[in-house]
């Protein structure tokens, strides 16, 4: 992907000052270009359509369409473009499914300028970051890996709703709302998901989710 041009960066975050925090920034930095901001996930995938980026800076979490179901689909549609994500977040049901999505590199907002440059330079290299936890993390999950079993056979189609939501990182009150029940009926439905998956958290259901298909 690299050659003798500007690394075209596309952001998409939905906090307008981060976007022209990260444009200044980067627009100081030899051999990167940024080629356009998003304040949405389904802005950044019609941005990305029209200048083909090589390399997305993709928030997690933004209204509408997030950065895994963003991240998603737009490496469906470009599969060679890398996306970093730079998030505050660093808990598990948002960090697992976005890189079963397929992010390229994972760093938190807190990173340097510096190291995001860096991180930008290497995803076009083919070289993955990652925050020193985040790495951690999938370190301890490679040296106890899930047994993936077809138990989904046994979920009702409400509880494959619960666990399609689950996978992309929704919260009991966000998959109430989608739903349209109480928020004391998804509890009871994420208990059940979690028992006949035979998995010990909402983490290891997504995960079984993307393994197995299930996750739209």
């Amino acid at each position: 992907m690299e050659n003798d041009s500007e690394i075209k960066v596309l952001l998409v975050d939905d906090h307008e000052m981060v976007r022209i925090g990260l444009a200044a920034v980067l627009g100081t930095e030899e051999g990167i270009e940024v080629v356009g901001e998003a304040g949405s996930g389904e802005e950044g995938i019609r941005l990305a359509r029209e200048y083909k980026p090589d390399v997305v800076l993709m928030d997690l979490v933004m209204e509408g369409m997030d950065g895994i179901e963003a991240t998603r689909q737009l490496l469906m549609l470009y599969p060679d473009c890398k996306v970093i994500v730079l998030t505050s977040y660093l808990d598990d049901e948002k960090m697992y499914p976005v890189i079963e999505a397929g992010a390229f590199s994972y760093l938190l907002k807190t990173s340097r300028a510096s190291e995001i440059a860096e991180a930008i330079r290497a995803a076009a290299r083919g070289q993955s970051v990652l925050e020193s936890q985040v790495a951690s993390k999938m370190m301890n999950r490679i040296r106890n890996p899930l047994v993936v079993e077809a138990a989904h056979k046994d979920l009702t189609e409400r509880e494959m709703d619960v666990l399609r939501l689950v996978a992309k990182g929704k919260s009991n009150q966000e998959i109430a709302d989608d739903l349209i029940i109480g928020i004391k009926t998804v509890k009871f439905h994420v208990t059940n998901v979690l028992a006949k998956l035979d998995v010990e958290d909402r983490t290891q259901a997504a995960i079984y989710a993307y393994k197995n298909g299930l996750a739209e």
